[in-house]
């Protein structure tokens, strides 16, 4: 993984994806103790981060490979990505998702054109279904970050931060990013490495799935006791990946988490002051920046807001409490 390859993910997608602002409010500065800034890629298509890498893996197959269809396993965001790159191409895709998925996202998936294939999380093997499938229908699987190409069209959201942050006069920051397998986390990682070395990666989770935080912490790579269960759907990975730790564990500062509670209260301080929609998968950056201060060092805080396609049960939760 290099800055050319994502630098080519970025050309395909000229046009194709949303360049997201940088958000920004008082109240959440007084909050943090620092200036914060959001990057919402809940605005982005499909509402999260999700589409770049889709989008970059799908449009890099060659074409009569690309025409047999895409296979994908996800919780719901990757899913809905890869659902509409496939779209976009006119191409078939298949994407394996767990029962206990949002409504939202297994609804979203379908709307967009996925054929949905429901498993039980923690009672089978996504990864063996994808392989008799892919096997039986010659589909191509784009694995949710454990990915080349996927890390790479992520990292198009570096590039854009980079890019943000030198029209502020940024040049030192903490970016915190919402990390479930770790490719947004590699990807925006990679892209500051090379466009803005004074920015520097921290991964930020739930606490109860914080595999990240922990690997980074031992430098071999740790699991999760659970893979079901949590708040935060959208980034609950049983460990690190294989290609994305090793960039993280070089590029990225200590991992940061945050409570269930504090996640809820982030994602009704986005409504409330920003005018955006998160996740509590998408919000967990968010929280880390307004609630981990005692953990940060720069003046300067950017947190991505990963997705927004949240059940709206849960978004009432959110502004309830």
């Amino acid at each position: 993984m290099n800055i050319e390859k994502i630098e080519a993910a970025a050309t395909r997608l000229k046009g194709i994806a949303r360049r997201t602002p940088l958000l920004s409010s008082p109240h959440l500065d007084a909050i943090a103790g620092r200036r914060v800034f959001v990057k919402p890629e809940c605005l982005q298509h499909t509402g999260s981060f999700k589409f770049r890498g889709a989008y970059a893996a799908v449009s890099a197959l060659p074409p009569e490979v690309r025409a047999r269809g895409i296979l994908a396993y996800s919780s719901g965001n990757h899913a809905q990505g890869i659902a509409r790159a496939a779209q976009l191409f006119g191409v078939p895709a298949v994407i394996i998702m767990p029962q206990d998925a949002p409504a939202a996202k297994i609804e979203g998936t379908k709307a967009l054109g996925g054929e949905v294939v429901l498993y039980t999380r923690g009672g089978e093997s996504r990864e063996a279904i994808g392989a008799r499938l892919a096997e039986t229908r010659g589909l191509t699987l784009i694995r949710p970050y454990d990915e080349p190409e996927v890390i790479a069209g992520q990292g198009t959201c570096g590039l854009e931060i980079a890019e943000q942050a030198a029209e502020r006069d940024i040049d030192r920051a903490e970016v915190l990013v919402c990390c479930g397998g770790g490719g947004l986390t590699a990807g925006i990682a990679l892209a500051l490495e090379a466009r803005a070395p004074g920015l520097r990666v921290r991964p930020a989770e739930p606490e109860a799935f914080d595999d990240t935080a922990r690997s980074l912490a031992s430098g071999t790579r740790q699991s999760n006791t659970q893979e079901a269960g949590g708040l935060c759907d959208a980034i609950l990975t049983p460990t690190p990946g294989e290609i994305t730790f090793p960039i993280n564990a070089r590029l990225c500062g200590p991992g940061l988490s945050v409570s269930d509670a504090e996640v809820l209260q982030a994602m009704a301080l986005a409504l409330r002051h920003l005018k955006i929609v998160a996740e509590p998968g998408g919000a967990v950056a968010l929280a880390a920046a307004l609630f981990r201060s005692e953990a940060l060092e720069a003046d300067t805080v950017i947190a991505t807001v990963s997705g927004g396609n949240v059940d709206a049960a849960v978004l009432a939760r959110a502004l309830a409490g």
